[in-house]
C-alpha cells in the first residue's frame, strides 16, 4: 500500500496507527507499526500466536493503551479514549453470551443501557439536552433487524444453551452490530467452531460485511480464513508488520521468506541473481521476471507448488526421484528429491513413488526476494580470558585476528607484529558469524548462549531457525535437522567461525 496519500484518501481512512509501540513490563510487544484502515474495508491481521495481532486489536478497541504513538479515528487522536467512548464493538473467540438471558435479551442488552441525546426547549425558551433510554418498540425493531442479518429471526425466546456453536457466534455478532458501530472488531471469532462450520461462517461473514457496509477489522492465525474474506491483509510477526496488501498480492508477491512460508505452501530456495532476469538455484540457471539486483547478489527464491510442472526426465530443467504422493482431493501433493533439494509439487498428474521425473518452472512462477539474513552481526567485548561476549553469551575466539601477525604469550597477553604487549580486556569488537556456522544442542551447557527457537522455515535443503535469548538477542542459523518451535537450545559456535574486527579501525594500525 502506498504511503503517499491524497486529501481524499486521508478522509477515507477511518482508523490510522502512527508509530505505535506497546510494552508490557518492559518487554516490547509491538514495535513501531504504521498502517491505516479505509472506511467500509474488511482488513485482517494475520500471523502466528504471539505476533501482536490481538494486542493491536485491543489498542484499537481501547482495552490497551499504546506505550507510544497515536491511534487516529477519522483523523482525531483517540489513544487515551476509553472503550465505551469509541464507535467500535468487539466479537471475541469466547462469545461471552449471558447464559441466564434468552437470545432477544442478549442482543438487546447493550441497547437497554444506551442513552440517546434529545434536544428540547424549556419554558424560558432555552435549548436543553437530556439523555433518554430507547423505547421498547425501538429496541425490538433494532433487535429484529440484527437477527435478520444473522439469519436467526424467530429464535428470540430460545435459550443460549440450545444453540450450536455457529448460532452462538451469530448471536455474538448480532449483539455487536445492533449498536450500529462504525467499526466491528473480530478477534478469532471462528476459532471455537469445527472445520465445516468455520468454512460456512467465513462466507457468511464476508456476505454480512457487504450487506452492512461497515468496517471490519479481523484477527486470525488461519491463512485460508484471511485469504477468503479480506480486502486487505496485514501480515504480522514478532510485533512488526511484515507486509500489507491484497490477498492476491500477499500470496503471489511475498516480501520475505516469512510471508512466503506463512501464506500457503512454498518451495523456498537460496540462490544467486546472476543478472537481470536470470537467477540460479538448485544448481541451475532459470529465466525469471525480476530485475534490479546486484550482479551475483545472494537472494531467496519462492516457487509455489502449483507452479512446478512435471515433465519427462529429459525435458525438465531439473530431474529427480518421486519420494511421496498424497491425494489431497483436488490435487496430489508430490515430493521430488532433486539431489540435495526436496521440491513440493501440487498437480493432477499422478507419478509413482520411485519414478524419475523432470521438473520445469515458467519465469512467472519464480519470485525473487532480497535475502534478509545473510550473516549474524553483533557488538561484542573481549574478556580477561580472551573470550568474546556477544549476543547474550560468551564464546571462545581467536583474538589474534584483531591484529595481523600477532600471537598470545604464556600469560595470555597479545603481542603485536611490532612486539607491543596488549591487554585486550574490555576491547569492543564487531562480531560476524555465518548462518551455517552455528549448531544447536538440547544440553544447555554445551553452547556459549541459550535461547528458545522462535521461528523455523524449510528452505528445500535445510531449515532456517531463529533462536532468541532471554535478553532478546537473535541468532539466525541453518540446520538440516528438524527442531520444534519453542525448543530451548544452546548454541555452539566453533572458535574459528567467529570473525572479529575492532570497533575502531584506527586501533589496529
Amino acid at each position: 500500500m502506498s504511503n503517499v496519500k491524497t486529501n481524499e484518501q486521508e478522509q477515507s481512512h477511518i482508523i490510522e496507527l502512527v508509530n505505535v509501540c506497546k510494552e508490557f513490563d518492559g518487554v516490547s510487544i509491538i514495535e513501531n507499526i504504521n498502517f491505516y484502515v479505509r472506511k467500509g474495508e474488511f482488513i485482517t491481521f494475520l500471523g502466528p500466536s504471539g505476533c501482536g495481532k490481538t494486542t493491536t486489536l485491543r489498542m484499537i478497541a481501547g482495552f490497551d493503551t499504546p506505550t507510544s504513538g497515536q491511534i487516529l479515528l477519522n483523523g482525531k487522536d483517540i489513544s487515551d479514549l476509553p472503550p465505551n467512548k469509541r464507535p467500535v464493538n468487539t466479537v471475541f473467540q469466547k462469545y461471552a453470551l449471558f447464559p441466564h438471558l434468552n437470545i432477544f435479551e442478549n442482543v438487546a442488552f447493550g441497547l437497554k443501557l444506551k442513552r440517546v441525546e434529545k434536544r428540547y426547549i424549556d419554558k424560558k425558551g432555552n435549548e436543553r439536552i437530556k439523555y433518554e433510554k430507547l423505547s421498547k418498540a425501538v429496541i425490538a425493531e433494532k433487535v429484529r433487524k440484527a437477527l435478520e442479518i444473522v439469519d436467526l429471526v424467530g429464535f428470540e425466546k430460545r435459550s443460549i444453551s440450545t444453540l450450536s456453536g455457529g448460532q452462538q457466534q451469530r448471536i455474538a455478532i448480532a449483539r455487536a452490530i445492533v449498536n450500529e458501530p462504525e467499526i466491528l472488531l473480530l478477534d478469532e471469532p471462528l476459532g471455537a467452531l469445527d472445520l465445516k462450520m468455520r468454512k460456512e461462517m467465513q462466507l457468511e461473514l464476508k456476505a454480512m460485511h457487504k450487506r452492512l457496509g461497515i468496517t471490519f477489522i479481523y484477527v486470525t492465525h488461519d491463512q485460508e480464513e484471511a485469504l477468503t474474506m479480506s480486502d486487505t491483509i496485514v501480515v504480522m510477526a514478532d510485533g512488526a508488520i511484515q507486509q500489507i496488501g491484497t490477498p492476491e498480492m500477499i500470496y503471489n508477491e511475498p516480501k520475505n521468506t516469512f510471508v512466503a512460508d506463512f501464506i500457503g505452501e512454498s518451495n523456498i530456495f537460496s540462490g544467486v541473481m546472476s543478472k537481470d532476469y536470470l537467477v540460479r538455484f538448485c544448481g541451475k540457471a532459470f529465466p525469471c521476471l525480476d530485475s534490479g539486483f546486484e550482479k551475483d547478489e545472494p537472494v531467496d527464491i519462492v516457487v509455489r507448488p502449483e507452479d512446478v510442472i512435471i515433465t519427462a526426465p529429459e525435458n525438465g530443467m531439473l530431474s529427480g526421484k518421486v519420494t511421496s504422493v498424497i491425494f489431497k482431493g483436488i490435487h496430489y501433493q508430490i515430493l521430488v528429491q532433486c539431489g540435495r533439494y526436496e521440491i513440493e509439487i501440487q498437480s493432477t498428474t499422478t507419478p509413482k513413488v520411485g519414478e524419475q521425473v523432470g521438473l520445469s518452472v515458467q519465469p512467472d512462477g519464480i519470485h525473487v526476494m532480497k535475502k534478509k539474513f545473510r550473516v549474524n552481526k553483533f557488538s561484542g567485548v573481549i574478556t580477561k580470558r580472551n573470550t568474546v561476549e556477544f549476543g547474550d553469551g560468551e564464546f571462545d575466539c581467536d583474538v589474534t585476528q584483531l591484529y595481523p601477525g600477532s600471537h598470545l604469550d604464556e600469560e595470555g597477553y597479545l603481542i603485536t607484529a611490532k612486539g607491543e604487549k596488549l591487554d585486550l580486556t574490555d576491547t569492543e569488537v564487531n562480531v560476524e558469524v555465518g548462518l551455517h556456522d552455528i549448531t544447536m544442542s538440547d544440553n544447555p551447557h554445551d553452547g556459549g548462549a541459550q535461547g528458545h527457537i522462535i521461528s523455523l522455515i524449510y528452505k528445500s535443503e535445510y531449515y532456517r531457525y531463529i533462536v532468541r535469548t532471554e535478553n532478546e538477542e537473535d541468532y539466525v542459523l541453518a540446520c538440516e535437522d528438524l527442531w520444534n518451535e519453542n525448543d530451548f537450545v544452546s548454541l555452539i559456535i566453533p572458535k574459528d567461525k567467529i570473525r572479529l574486527t575492532l570497533k575502531n579501525p584506527e586501533e589496529s594500525k
